[in-house]
């Protein structure tokens, strides 16, 4: 069995904790590993699982990936098509090594699954079904009428008594429609997770979408190892249609069967969706950091850095970030998304990344910021080397204040320890090495004309950004 991890969603909805460059599925939201990380642990010991992932992601997945000690292979989507073109470069890479009779397991990687026995019985009663063709789908048995899922209804019993037909795939309801389904008993939440053998889909993907699988195999056709990370051909996937699994293969295919899967699962979709699964005090309320709250009741408050109050409210949800604060009424949560959008519009940058920003040596905080300066607190790891780069607009001056920084300054290679402070003069070629064993931690205050990101040319980088 193949583990395929679809990690390209941006979880608008959790702003703003979640954002376009540091989305959902990379944050310890349900217990104290990322959602990613809980997705491929609870698999229990697997040798090597293969992740699809944007382009942007692609040091925050191998870098987690490190801190548990996974093997892997990370596919690279250069723009998003959805999960059907997603899972057929998995596919086809199975195929295209020998291994088209392997069956691929298709998880998300931003769910919930508080049972993993309930999980991995689930997956055993599926493999036999894969391996004999057919192509699985995992239902969710419903604990109440949702109408934020789409629904299968199952038909006849397929061989097992676990097993169903799938008689027909059907879209998110109102609220009316929902409760029929939970008193029929034959319909279940679409989770989205699949398992089947990479022929068999590459065969029915053929069949239904001919157009999808041809874009896709073009991209193969040129691929690029680059460190942990496979490179597909960008111009040719990015004329592969969008289109998710459920729409290009599921819902036409005659193959298709629905294991019944009741394991505490969500998709966390919503700030709702996290209240529900936390535990809450006497009161219904779920904390997290520094919080005080009175006469306060059936609230998800969360705090970063600062201390949040509350007093004679219900039914709140405030997320408070260094950069921004999230305060809604619980029951209109669904409309983050609006919010977002708006953001956008205004060509705002707090829906693109945090203050503090995550880079494959470590991480920056900009703590402080006005005309013609910028204040940075940088960390780098043990061992990190950023690039040897230059600025044409910025002069930067660096104080250590832990740890031992090797820098490079035109000729020059200097050691500065705690307590020490360098100069970068603008258009000085430079480089930022940590050579210790602990992570060193400096700050950098910037000064001139321009101050952005973009101001990097870059002359060599380990991390292949050049």
């Amino acid at each position: 069995m193949i583990p395929v991890i679809l990690s390209g969603g941006s979880g608008t909805r959790l702003w703003p904790l979640s954002r376009t460059q540091y989305p959902k599925q990379f944050l310890p939201l349900h217990g104290q590993s990322t959602m990613l990380q809980d997705t491929v642990m609870r698999l229990g010991s697997v040798e090597h699982v293969s992740l699809i992932c944007n382009e942007e992601h692609r040091f925050l997945a191998a870098e987690q990936m490190r801190v548990i000690n996974q093997a892997c292979s990370i596919f690279l989507e250069p723009v998003g098509r959805n999960t059907a073109p997603a899972i057929a470069l998995a596919a086809l890479d199975a195929v295209n090594k020998g291994q088209g009779a392997e069956c691929l397991l298709i998880l998300a990687a931003d769910h919930v699954i508080e049972s993993e026995a309930a999980f991995q019985t689930a997956i055993r009663k599926a493999e036999p079904l894969a391996s004999a063709g057919m192509l699985v789908t995992f239902g969710i048995e419903p604990q109440h009428a949702e109408t934020g899922y789409g629904y299968i209804q199952a038909g006849r019993a397929f061989e097992i008594s676990s097993a169903f037909k799938i008689k027909q795939f059907v879209e998110k309801p109102d609220l009316e429609t929902a409760n029929a389904y939970l008193e029929s008993g034959d319909f279940y939440w679409n989770s989205g997770m699949f398992m089947f053998r990479a022929d068999r889909y590459i065969e029915e993907l053929g069949k239904y979408r001919p157009d999808i699988l041809q874009a896709c195999e073009k991209a193969m056709v040129d691929t690029a190892q680059d460190m942990d990370f496979i490179r597909v051909d960008a111009e040719a996937f990015s004329l592969c249609p969008d289109e998710s699994v459920d729409y290009a293969v599921m819902e036409k295919t005659e193959s298709a069967v629905v294991i019944p899967l009741d394991a505490g699962w969500s998709d966390l979709g919503s700030w709702s969706a996290l209240w529900e699964l936390k535990e809450k005090d006497d009161e219904g309320n779920v904390t997290e950091g520094d919080v005080i709250t009175l006469d306060t009741c059936d609230s998800l408050i969360m705090s970063k850095d600062r201390l949040v109050t509350t007093l004679g409210v219900s039914d709140l949800v405030v997320i408070d970030t260094p950069d921004a604060l999230l305060v809604a009424d619980k029951n209109h949560i669904q409309d983050v998304k609006k919010i977002v959008a708006q953001i956008k519009d205004e060509g705002r940058s707090e829906t693109l990344q945090h203050r503090e920003v995550y880079r494959p040596w470590g991480k920056y905080d900009s703590i402080d910021m006005g005309d013609r300066y910028q204040v940075k607190r940088i960390t780098v790891k043990p061992g990190a080397k950023l690039s040897l780069q230059k600025h044409h607009h910025r002069a930067e001056h660096w104080i250590v204040i832990k740890g031992t920084a090797r820098v490079t300054r035109g000729d020059e290679v200097l050691v500065v320890t705690e307590n020490q402070s360098t100069y970068i003069p603008l258009g000085e070629i430079h480089c930022l090495e940590n050579p210790g064993k602990v992570d060193l931690e400096l700050i950098e205050i910037q000064s001139g004309s321009y101050l952005g990101e973009d101001d990097i040319v870059r002359f060599e980088d380990r991390y292949g950004r050049v």
